[in-house]
């Protein structure tokens, strides 16, 4: 995830994934996989929050998804860890509130799906537009030095 990225900073040019990336990525899919599947077919398994499952599956299936194809397809973006790095640890950030959010609020609110997504509803957009400032400012930083 966000630890291991920089370890693949030079995947552009010369670098390449390792085993553990591979193995921790697929692993990551095939969990997400499995969540997502039981909150479909099995939510009682998971006392009742499917929805949670369902999104959450899905999420960690894309994340993976991406992860594993910057191995196959290299990345364009020389800054493209950055910008992993930074969603990663934004993530990070929105797992802690989620955790906060479903162990402090249930106990007022109830176990209700809104608990355990509000975090990523808010932080999501977070992650979008605060990855974008980065990819302009060093677009426009990598344009000027091509300039001179």
């Amino acid at each position: 995830g966000g630890y291991r990225v920089l370890k693949l900073k030079n995947l552009p040019t010369s670098g390449h994934a390792t085993g553990i990336d591979w193995v921790a990525g697929l692993v990551t899919f095939a969990a997400s996989l499995l969540l997502a599947f039981l909150g479909a077919f099995k939510p009682a398994i998971l006392h009742g929050n499917g929805i949670v499952a369902i999104v959450f599956g899905i999420l960690g299936m894309r994340l993976a998804y991406v992860q594993l194809k910057s191995f196959v397809k290299k990345p364009r973006d020389k800054m493209f860890w950055m910008y992993t790095h930074l969603e990663y640890f934004i993530g990070s950030y929105i797992a802690a509130w989620s955790a906060f959010s479903v162990v402090t609020l249930t106990q007022y609110l109830g176990d209700q799906w809104y608990i355990w997504l509000w975090p990523s509803i808010v932080g999501g957009p977070a992650i979008v537009l605060t990855t974008a400032y980065y990819r302009r400012k060093f677009s426009s930083r990598q344009k000027a030095a091509t300039a001179s």
